[in-house]
This record gives C-alpha cells, sequence and structure tokens, in this order.
C-alpha cells in the first residue's frame, strides 16, 4: 500500500512531474511551436530587431525527431508566407524571410520590382493604418545598423493576394537579379528590407533556393518585443524598453 502511494507520489509530486512537464515542453517545441528572436534588420518593416516570435512548426507536417525526414505533410509554403528555416549555406544557422517563388516559378528582380513567373508583383505607397503603422515602427524600432529611414520609402507590396510591407532605398535602383528557376522542393526567399537582406540573390548558385528539408515553420505571431535588451544578458529583454504595442502583433 505505502509502495504504491509512493509511485502515485513519484508521479504526481515528485521528479516524475518534472520530467512529464519536460518531455510535454520537448514535444511541444518539437512538433508544434518554437520561439525565435529575430536579430537583423532584414524583415523590416514586418519584423524588428528583438522581436520574439512564434513559429508554427507543425503547419507543413511532422518530422522524425532530431531528423530532417517528413513522417506526413500536411501542406506546403505559399508565395508571401513568412517563414524560418536553416540557412542553405550553413544549416546550423536559422534565417527568416519571405517566400516569394514555389517550385516551378521564374523569379526576376529589377530595380526594385519584383516579377513572377514575368508578373510584376503589384506595390503602392500604403495609406491610412498601414502608413500609422510603420511611423510607429520607424519610431520604436531597434536601429542597430545606424540607418537613416529617411532614405527609404515604405511599400505595400502584394503577392498572391498577401498584401506586406517592404522597404526600399530611394536612390535609383540600377541592379538586377535573374531570372531564377525554382526547382522541384525548393522555394527562393526574400527580405522584406529589400536593399538590406542576404537573400537567395545573393546565396552562391548551388545553395540559392532553400531546400523543403531545411523548412522550419512558419512565423504566427510577436509575442514579446523591445527596444533594447539587458547589458550583461543580451537574449534578455530590457523591461524598461518593451514595445508593448507590438505584443501578440500577428505577422503577415
Amino acid at each position: 500500500m505505502a509502495s504504491e502511494k509512493n509511485k502515485n507520489t513519484f508521479w504526481t509530486e515528485g521528479f516524475g512531474s518534472i520530467l512529464i512537464a519536460v518531455l510535454v515542453a520537448l514535444t511541444l517545441r518539437w512538433s508544434l511551436l518554437e520561439a525565435f528572436v529575430i536579430p537583423s534588420e532584414s524583415m523590416l518593416p514586418t519584423l524588428l530587431v528583438h522581436d520574439h516570435i512564434f513559429v508554427n512548426k507543425i503547419i507543413y507536417g511532422v518530422r522524425w525527431p532530431f531528423t530532417k525526414k517528413w513522417i506526413t505533410k500536411f501542406s506546403r509554403p505559399k508565395r508571401g508566407e513568412v517563414i524560418v528555416f536553416r540557412y542553405p549555406e550553413n544549416p546550423s544557422e536559422y534565417y527568416i524571410k519571405r517566400v516569394v517563388g514555389i517550385p516551378g516559378d521564374r523569379i526576376f528582380y529589377e530595380k526594385g520590382d519584383l516579377y513572377i513567373n514575368d508578373i510584376l508583383a503589384s506595390k503602392t505607397i500604403p495609406k491610412g493604418r498601414v502608413k500609422a503603422e510603420f511611423d510607429w515602427l520607424n519610431k520604436n524600432s531597434s536601429n542597430s545598423s545606424g540607418q537613416d529611414f529617411s532614405f527609404f520609402t515604405h511599400w505595400e507590396e502584394n503577392i498572391d493576394g498577401r498584401p506586406h510591407s517592404i522597404l526600399l532605398k530611394n536612390q535609383q535602383r540600377n541592379f538586377s537579379y535573374g531570372p531564377y528557376e525554382v526547382p522541384k522542393g525548393h522555394y527562393f526567399m526574400m527580405g522584406d528590407n529589400r536593399d538590406n537582406s542576404q537573400d537567395s540573390r545573393f546565396w552562391r548558385e548551388e545553395k540559392r533556393f532553400v531546400p523543403e528539408e531545411n523548412l522550419i515553420g512558419r512565423a504566427l505571431t510577436v509575442w514579446l518585443s523591445c527596444k533594447k535588451t539587458l547589458p550583461l544578458i543580451s537574449f534578455l529583454c530590457d523591461p524598461l524598453e518593451l514595445r508593448w504595442k507590438r505584443f501578440f502583433h500577428m505577422i503577415k
């Protein structure tokens, strides 16, 4: 009787309960949600430096633990989605970019204009709520690289009915990239801060496209954000520098 009671206590109040909690947390992180922190300005104005985000890992399928092999697939990334993935040139690094090309697409980028299958992705100067939101982001962003946003224009781009914000430098852009043919099982990625993003336009030819096995998941929401982190603990937000308006901001 006492032995049975001790056994029950072990699983409800002792080390066993801690073990269960750890296993549940690891299972959620492996298959459902994982937290990431934005380290750079390549996704401005959609994502700011020190945005803490949740990534939906199960949306595309389920993998065998600690491998890149899929148990089952539910869907595939769509154009316009913001994705976390393993960097093709160094899979130990995680990147976050927007999908602009899916398998079979022909991507061409010229003077700030994006062409998908020879069709121009429309972009307009945002007005109203979107512009007001960007003005707030401009004032509350952590501009670690010293960028002067007066030299940039905020645009609203539309890919397959998915409107999102991008930044382009104001000066004349004479650069062109492509055309690139996206191979089967791969994706073409670009940052929203188009003139300040290392993405598929610049990676080595043999690593230009992100293979499906490198996908981690789709960016879901910002759950915490701050302009500065603590001086001695750089991964923790300074509670005096929180961006309250960013909390639970859905990522588009």
